[in-house]
């Protein structure tokens, strides 16, 4: 895919191919933002905007439903458990004719909101499910002799259990946002607008019926998986504990 973002279209169509580049295009990188029936500039806003709000707002609702989830038992703990866990099995396509007539009916259709609410509604479960396990491994006597040191209940949650379950929630971060990056198929339907499209969407633009811009969507397709490959890499340590941390008590 590196290379054929430095190939000109006919070099990658060429019969026999080649692998490397006798005349190297550069200038793809620069070129592809200029497409006019691709606004590529807009599209990674958004892209960018719906990922990080869509993970906010997911982890924002599940930190605090896998810790009384967690901490507390009552009687349908597990039915509501399973509950979280069957909407995992419900894709945004299965449902997004409903989705649609329902933003329409708010009058929030084709904006970011609509993805932000989308993307945090289908990744919440594993969120909840993932941070559960890690909140259930901390010994309630921790909590306990915080509340006789004075702490509430709040204090607790932010100053002693968050920073345990910290692996737990850079985990659950970290798979949200590459749900929400990656995300295509809702996206299809429920922003219309070009401008208001992800890179996942604006990358099919440059596949038409009869001519398709390779070397743009290989140029796209880098620009949209580099910033996931970053964040692995920066966050690699905390990932791979929180994945096998979790799951022993």
């Amino acid at each position: 895919m590196l290379i054929g973002a430095f190939k000109t279209r006919p070099e990658i169509l060429r019969v026999p191919p080649t692998y490397l580049p006798q005349e190297w295009a550069p200038s793809n990188f620069l070129t592809m933002w200029d497409t006019p029936e691709t606004p590529l500039p807009a599209n990674l806003l958004s892209t960018v905007v719906i990922s990080l709000c869509g993970t906010a707002l997911a982890l924002l609702a599940a930190l605090p439903a896998a810790y009384y989830t967690a901490r507390h038992n009552f009687r349908l703990k597990l039915p509501f458990l399973l509950l979280v866990l069957i909407t995992q099995m419900l894709q945004p396509t299965v449902l997004a004719s409903g989705l649609f007539r329902e933003f329409i009916t708010l009058e929030i259709n084709d904006t970011w909101l609509t993805m932000i609410l989308v993307n945090a509604a289908f990744n919440l479960s594993f969120a909840v499910w993932i941070m559960h396990s890690f909140f259930a491994s901390v010994p309630k006597e921790i909590e306990e002799a915080a509340w006789l040191d004075g702490c509430s209940r709040g204090q607790s949650l932010t100053r002693i259990m968050l920073p345990l379950v910290w692996p737990g929630i850079v985990t659950a971060v970290i798979f949200t946002f590459i749900a929400c990056w990656n995300e295509f198929a809702a996206s299809l339907i429920l922003l219309p607008t070009d401008t208001n499209q992800p890179l996942t969407v604006a990358l099919t633009r440059f596949i038409g019926q009869y001519e398709s811009a390779w070397q743009y969507v290989f140029a796209v397709s880098l620009i949209g998986i580099v910033p996931v490959v970053a964040l692995f890499a920066l966050i690699e340590k905390h990932l791979v504990s929180g994945l096998t941390a979790g799951g022993v008590k």
